[in-house]
């Protein structure tokens, strides 16, 4: 398994530091995610059959269109296109933010409905062109926060399955690894943001929403078919 992956941020950066797979950065390498051709040679290289895509706009309190449309969906767009062309298998990394209005511990089978802004919107979207489109995908839906948490306070009614970024990545390796196809939820047992953020801030400040922030507050998935699939 020759491995490529997309994007340098928090998510590509540890993967890239616990498995040692070549990496496309899109200051280093000056590519830019919405034009195919920055990176489709880079893509195209025959030694790799595995692209991990890591990019997303990732700011939720923007709630301008374009720049989540152009990244989240067109840009998946162009890379399921050439991931089928010339037979690389597309591991595409989602969100938890696609079920934030839909049942609680939805499994992969359920209905997601996204949130009320472009972020989860745009995701949503490119989940349901990967799946219809692909001819060969990984889809994670996951959540993740840095380690340690880098904030002094955390919110108290935010229900979800994160986890920190390292448990996250070893979880998609494995997965990688074991070459699965389809969706996977990713993530660790419900919790909430602010007793996951006290496992490394033990003096972290809890905080409830006041509504100025656009947020979900349950995000939480079934995992069952990843503890079922990696035996945790």
């Amino acid at each position: 398994m020759k491995c490529l992956i997309l994007g340098d941020g928090q998510l590509g950066t540890e993967l890239h530091k616990q498995t040692g797979w070549d990496f496309i950065s899109r200051k280093t390498n000056n590519i830019d995610f919405t034009i195919v051709d920055s990176y489709k040679h880079i893509v195209l290289e025959t030694h790799f059959d595995t692209v991990i895509n890591c990019i997303a706009y990732t700011n939720t309190m923007n709630n301008e269109k374009e720049p989540h449309w152009s990244v989240n969906y067109l840009g998946v767009i162009d890379l399921v296109d050439i991931c089928n062309e010339y037979n690389k298998k597309l591991v595409h990394i989602s969100t938890d933010y696609i079920y934030a209005n839909s049942i609680s511990e939805a499994s992969e089978e359920d209905i997601p409905v996204h949130f009320n802004n472009w972020y989860s919107y745009t995701k949503l979207l490119s989940d349901g062109y990967v799946q219809a489109k692909s001819k060969n995908y990984l889809l994670i839906r996951t959540h993740f926060r840095p380690k340690p948490y880098p904030w002094k306070k955390a919110w108290l009614d935010l229900l979800n399955n994160a986890d920190y970024i390292d448990v996250i990545v070893y979880w998609i390796y494995l997965l990688i690894y074991k070459n699965e196809q389809g969706v996977f939820n990713v993530g660790s047992e419900i919790k909430t943001l602010h007793s996951l953020a006290k496992q490394t801030v033990p003096d972290c400040d809890p905080i409830m929403d006041d509504h100025k922030f656009l947020r979900p507050q349950n995000v939480t998935m079934n995992i069952n078919k990843l503890k079922n699939t990696l035996q945790l």
